[in-house]
Formats: structure tokens, sequence, C-alpha cells
């Protein structure tokens, strides 16, 4: 049976020509809502997505879940990892496109001032995911430089691909279904999947 995947999209949600939405509609992709995608909390959104995993009775140890991660989604999958019991629920996550939240709060971010809605993400968890995981980037994000995102991968333990110039890899990158994306996750899968002794 193949692993539940959860979709967790970033501040302001995913939009309906998100790639990210576009997976939930085609492949059955299951999307953690959050109450306030506007003021994102790290501590309510830490507990939605374990409540979620905890409540899914198709996620367990012996099979468990695959976690879609874009923006500030992955920065949600690093922070519960951290202090959750329960990251043998986990069998791999996609990160995509992680915001360098250190690098905002730098006077003279190319992006303006650190937006005060980030404020309960700081620090950043940055300790090693006890799952494999993938980051995958874009050249030319402007939430990330290369550098800060191959840096975050490196600090989480995860394997690094670097895209073309996409922007954010978001709605505005006119992806569509992002095929190559799907690609990528089905590598994760495959390279994740637990080992059953018959």
């Amino acid at each position: 049976m193949p692993p539940k995947i959860f979709s967790l999209p970033g501040w302001h949600g995913s939009s309906l020509t998100h790639w990210q939405t576009r997976w939930e509609r085609k492949h059955r992709l299951q999307r953690i809502e959050q109450d306030d995608w506007a003021w994102p909390k790290r501590g309510d959104w830490m507990m939605r997505l374990e409540e979620t995993l905890l409540a899914d009775p198709a996620a367990s140890p012996d099979q468990p879940a695959v976690l879609v991660a874009h923006s500030l989604g992955c920065h949600l999958v690093a922070a519960w990892a951290a202090h959750s019991q329960h990251t043998a629920l986990v069998q791999a996550a996609l990160l995509v496109a992680p915001p360098d939240l250190d690098g905002m709060a730098v006077p003279g971010w190319v992006g303006g001032d650190f937006p005060p809605q980030m404020a309960t993400w700081r620090p950043v968890a940055r300790q090693r995911l006890p799952f494999r995981s993938l980051v995958v980037a874009s050249s030319d994000d402007y939430y990330a430089s290369p550098a800060a995102a191959a840096q975050l991968a490196a600090d989480w333990g995860a394997a690094w691909v670097q895209l073309g110039a996409l922007g954010h890899v978001n709605g505005e990158s006119g992806l569509g279904d992002w095929p190559e994306g799907w690609a990528l996750l089905q590598q994760l899968l495959a390279e994740s999947a637990p080992a059953h002794n018959d």
C-alpha cells in the first residue's frame, strides 16, 4: 500500500494554480489545514501537524506518512521534528523553497522589513531531521539564496536539488502540475521506503 501523503502549504496557503494544490487534486494528497494562514504561529501549526498524524488511521510506524511542504511549511516540518516524539510516523519529506528566515532579519534584505507574522518562527529549527528528506530550491528565489537553501539542507541532513530560475516555486512560477517535482518525490519515496520482513 502506498504511503499517505500530506501537503503542507506555507504562509497564506497555496493558490489554485500552485503545484501543491494541483497535486492534491490529481494525486489525492491531503492538505493539513491551519486555522490562521495569515498570522502563522509556529506552535499552533506544529500542534495541527501532530494532531493530524496521530489521528490518521493510515499513518503508523509500520506505514509512515510522507510530507510535501512548501515555503514556511518546510520550517514547520523542521520545527515539528525537533520537538515531536512521534517522528516515526513520517517516512520522508519533500521540502520545496524553504525561505531564509534568518536572512530576512538582516537590514537591507531584498524583501524589505522582516515580516512581523514570522516572529514566532525564529530561532530557526536547524536540527538534523530523523527521516529522509530532500530540499528543492530555485536559483532565483527572492526568499532565499541558493547558498541559504543549501545551508538549510545541510543542517537538516537533507539531500539538495537546485532548480533553474523558478522564483519561489509557487503558483506564479507557471509550473502547472510540475511533473519534474513529482518525479523527485517518487525518487524520494523509493529511497525511503521502509523494509518489510515477510
